[in-house]
């Protein structure tokens, strides 16, 4: 079976069409490990659509770094046509993939651009870097990231974090940066979410949001990091399911307007527009699959990411141009610009990626693995940025001392999805080396405990909150908030640890006793635990 790119000509309608479509799929190797079922379909369904109906690519979560090699190069041997195999990697590949590096968020190095500028944007590179590197070893040609949103709206429930920045300079810098380090690794990029998804207040994921701002405004704020990344020769832009009436009635994601007037035509972008994902509740609840898919089209979206009904979707656009309502030219322009992007990075062989061997599906090269991911330098930069990044107070006198029995309690938004905590994680087992022995657990689902905790006990108050799509939690939670004041009132918070969101930080700050220590940290990552319990408790290695 050749994988050289055949003519495009040659496709049938149908087979074009397919080629726009990029459905989702578990990186677990076996069914009974899928964690979405509803998303994702098992390996039956899923080599039906890879190699009867064609379509262009799959965009992976959950497993490991070895697995998703091995399932990546399932799928490519699958398919006719080779396929963008992506993933949602805008912390490293580590976000997703267990094994290889987890990055704090972008906004970590916006905290450290706002005094040097240039580290930060040597930091951005590097997290380009590996972030390409480490994901075209897995077989991930196609890096969906960076998120260019400037993230004006500390209420941002689906942005906030993921964004590089608050300020439009500083947003532009960072992408033209991680754009730039990717790039040297031969891995497309993405820039998300157009026109710029910062300043909303409600989660795109569950229902759709507003931008009430004009068009100088959104000059002004939200389109230059675009321009920048376009500039710096970003492959690919994301749309956002946004309602911006200063520039259309209709989704951005479905507006002609947006894609083709404003991004292709004024903007000059010329290369690969997609979708965000289409079974989000601001698309998926109002315009269902068929029409929403055929809207996007009509739009100017090349590929239509995550239609919950792939084969549904092909059909539908396939019959609005037998009718007419979508021309063939419309079609062909679209998969011209595909099969730009997978010359760049789709080896003519199996077993390929970006001219580097990567196994065979009997045999992975281990080697070619542990070369590529995990290495030394990624992880002194993402200690660097973390460290760099970090904020502590410790005052004298202070609250914190090595008790005789003290609490560490631990508030987390759901515990069931809760990755980087474990018995030996070092926000459970370090504290315990200073006398916080007893261990208790909530979020948001727990009974209120506060009567069980052993009274007047010195208590560690960690708080893992930041923005977490799908669950619209943006800030302050009211179990983290309840269990602060339950704390205040009794006279047990003896110091406080914050992971993730700095929003979160500037609403505790005014109602922390000048005594009481703090520690902040954007990552939530067991690397990120250790070096902000270090400093908390004063035992970091300083850079």
């Amino acid at each position: 079976m050749s994988h050289l790119l055949p003519n495009p000509d040659a496709l049938s309608l149908a087979q074009q069409i397919a080629q726009m479509v990029v459905v989702r799929a578990s990186g677990h190797l076996f069914d009974h490990e899928i964690r979405y079922p509803v998303w994702e379909p098992p390996s039956a369904v899923l080599q039906h659509w890879v190699k009867d109906l064609g379509v262009g690519g799959v965009i992976l979560l959950g497993g490991s770094a070895a697995e998703v090699a091995l399932r990546s190069q399932q799928f490519q041997a699958w398919a006719t046509v080779p396929l963008l195999i992506c993933a949602d990697v805008e912390e490293g590949v580590g976000q997703r993939f267990s094994g290889a590096t987890w990055f704090p968020p972008p906004m970590a190095i916006a905290a450290i651009a706002q005094q040097d500028l240039d580290s930060a944007c040597r930091l951005a590179e590097h997290m380009g870097r590996t972030t390409a590197q480490e994901g075209l070893a897995i077989g991930l040609n196609w890096i969906l990231a960076p998120t260019v949103d400037v993230n004006n709206n500390p209420n941002n429930p689906v942005i906030n974090v993921r964004s590089f920045g608050e300020t439009p300079a500083i947003v532009s810098a960072l992408t033209t940066a991680f754009i730039r380090g990717a790039h040297s690794q031969g891995a497309l990029t993405v820039a998300k979410h157009f026109p710029g998804h910062g300043d909303t207040a409600v989660d795109s994921h569950l229902e759709l949001p507003i931008i009430p701002h004009d068009r100088s405004r959104l000059d002004q704020i939200e389109l230059p990091p675009f321009n920048a990344a376009i500039a710096a020769g970003v492959d690919s832009i994301m749309s956002a399911h946004l309602h911006i009436p200063a520039l259309d009635d209709a989704p951005a994601t479905l507006s002609y307007r947006i894609l083709t007037q404003l991004l292709r035509e004024e903007l000059g972008f010329d290369g690969l527009i997609t979708t965000d994902a289409l079974v989000m509740g601001a698309i998926a609840n109002q315009y269902g699959t068929a029409e929403a898919c055929i809207l996007a089209v009509e739009a100017g979206a090349d590929i239509l990411l995550m239609p919950l009904e792939p084969e549904n979707a092909i059909a539908a656009i396939g019959n609005a141009v037998e009718s007419g309502r979508i021309s063939r030219d419309r079609i062909r322009a679209s998969v011209a610009r595909i099969w730009k992007a997978k010359s760049q990075v789709c080896a003519p062989r199996l077993g390929t990626t970006h001219g580097q061997k990567t196994g065979s599906l009997t045999g992975l090269e281990t080697h070619t693995l542990t070369e590529q991911i995990g290495q030394a330098d990624a992880a002194i930069a993402n200690r660097e940025i973390l460290q760099r990044s970090m904020q502590v107070y410790r005052p004298t006198p202070s609250r914190l001392s090595t008790p005789t029995q003290g609490s560490n309690l631990i508030v987390v938004d759901t515990l069931l999805e809760c990755d980087f905590l474990g018995r030996t994680a070092p926000a459970i087992a370090l504290p315990q080396t200073y006398g916080f022995t007893h261990v208790q657990l909530v979020d948001q689902h727990t009974p209120d405990l506060s009567s069980k905790l052993a009274s007047h006990q010195p208590t560690l108050l960690q708080l893992f909150i930041r923005g977490n799509p799908f669950r619209g939690s943006a800030g302050l939670s009211e179990t983290a908030q309840a269990w602060f004041e339950f704390l205040q009132r009794s006279d047990q918070l003896c110091a406080i640890a914050i992971y993730g969101s700095p929003y979160v930080l500037d609403q505790f700050i005014p109602k922390l006793p000048p005594d009481v220590p703090y520690v902040f940290t954007y990552g939530q990552m067991q690397s990120a635990q250790a070096i902000a319990l270090q400093a908390l408790f004063g035992t970091a290695h300083q850079p």
